[in-house]
């Protein structure tokens, strides 16, 4: 009997191992990838076995349903930009004009302008956050939900399960759902058979108010980032309020995430009235719920088509390998490219993974920046013509394996208005990466083998 179950375990372990490596050599991923992975299920089988299958499948492994966008109500002409082209080919909504969009640039405006949008709602909230903190700031967020519903407003809130499986405020969301609030809790683990994943993150971040209005951006909800700007402890970060023919495809995105973790319904989407406004935007959904990598293309392919300036701010960066080589060759090409990250995140492994590819870029030539001594939580990118804020950072997981939402303006006043932001942030920052010494350098570069296993 023991030869014969030794046989079988032998048998299934060698096919699983089959399995997995050809699985690695079927997806699409760099050689370094592969490569790290192949070693890693070939030496550790018992542990590279079960770790690929949980975590390593790229999200074409997942059998997300593609998010349904409708129509386009009329014909929005030829795309204004060779991005907007790219995202139509990539069956995305068209970019529109006729947008009213405000920044929030500091945590008081973004609060206000929340508590707005739900002290105004009439008919719907739909609310999707990556993180719920237990304090003050998210109480009085849930309080205001339940004055909501006793409007009759209907409000579905979506909760990331990683994102807050440690911290959340329980006891007010057991009183938002007993009050008649409807939660559902994005998880992968119960559906770990269908995803093929178990580290799926839905980071999207979005408030629909009445099917008109969108509060959306970098920004979750709690102290850390809608404290007062005096407190060390709130985050710099930005968010945007926007009414138009944009927040549609926002409720498109919010009705797919719905459908995740519940029956399907009939979706409740309000066509949006007319806006006068002269932002011209663009809604670019990332994840495993799209056939594509469309943002990550569509950066790659910026960086390399910029004439002039080529300025990103993000809290994490951990590049793949063709956004590293754009930006790389961006710079030795003598563009204005300027990387703006905080001076020390809230993750310190991700510090060190980030060291190396820092100071690559810094040698092509790209100026780096670290801004403090607050945490910098923003993400935005800033072009030539045009600008992308949303929910993305500039790492791997954000660009090939988050659920995210990014949004393209293309007009001059706003692409202008996220300019001075980011210069007013670059001009407080220290220029350059730090010395390091030896050991330094090599526990960056061990953290960096790391990085294409993600």
């Amino acid at each position: 009997m023991s030869v014969v179950f030794t046989f079988l375990a032998v048998t299934v372990g060698v096919l699983l191992i089959g399995t997995a490596l050809i699985w690695v050599l079927q997806q699409r991923r760099s050689p370094q990838s592969a490569l790290a992975w192949i070693l890693f299920i070939v030496t550790v089988p018992y542990l590279g076995v079960p770790l690929f299958f949980a975590l390593g499948v790229r999200k074409r492994g997942t059998r997300y349903e593609y998010i349904p966008f409708s129509p386009e109500p009329d014909d929005p002409g030829p795309p204004i930009h060779d991005l907007d082209g790219m995202f139509r080919r990539l069956k995305l909504p068209a970019a529109r004009a006729g947008h009213c969009m405000v920044l929030e640039t500091d945590p008081k405006a973004a609060r206000v302008a929340l508590q707005d949008m739900v002290a105004e709602a009439r008919t719907s909230l739909d609310i999707a956050l990556y993180r719920l903190d237990p304090d003050p700031y998210s109480e009085a967020f849930m309080a205001s939900l339940i004055e909501a519903l006793a409007r009759g407003v209907r409000v579905r809130l979506i909760l990331d399960h990683l994102g807050t499986i440690i911290k959340r405020p329980r006891a007010a969301l057991k009183a938002f759902v007993d009050a008649g609030g409807e939660l559902r809790i994005f998880s992968p683990f119960p559906k770990f058979l269908a995803t093929g994943r178990l580290n799926l993150r839905n980071h999207r971040k979005m408030v629909i108010m009445d099917g008109r209005l969108v509060w959306s951006g970098g920004r979750n909800v709690g102290l850390t980032y809608l404290g007062a700007p005096s407190d060390p402890a709130t985050w710099h970060d930005l968010s945007y309020t926007i009414e138009g023919p944009v927040v549609r495809r926002f409720a498109e995105v919010f009705e797919a995430d719905w459908r995740k973790e519940g029956e399907p319904e009939a979706a409740s989407i309000i066509p949006t009235g007319p806006v006068t406004g002269d932002t011209v935007a663009q809604l670019v959904p990332s994840g495993p719920d799209l056939p594509h990598d469309g943002l990550h293309d569509a950066l790659v392919h910026a960086i390399h088509t910029a004439h002039d300036r080529i300025w990103i701010a993000t809290p994490y960066f951990l590049p793949s390998d063709q956004l590293l080589h754009a930006l790389a060759t961006a710079g030795r090409l003598g563009r204005d490219v300027r990387l703006l990250v905080p001076a020390r995140s809230n993750q310190r492994i991700a510090d060190f993974a980030r060291g190396a590819y820092l100071r690559d870029l810094e040698e092509a030539g790209v100026r780096v920046l670290r801004y403090g001594p607050r945490m910098m939580h923003a993400k935005a990118v800033v072009f030539d013509d045009l600008a992308i804020v949303g929910s993305a950072n500039i790492d791997v997981r954000s660009m090939l394996l988050n659920f995210e939402t990014a949004l393209v303006v293309y007009d001059e006043a706003t692409v202008a208005a996220l300019a001075t932001w980011f210069l007013g942030l670059a001009r407080t920052a220290k220029e350059g990466t730090k010395p390091a010494t030896l050991p330094r350098r090599l526990a960056e570069a061990t953290f960096r083998l790391g990085a294409p296993i993600l």
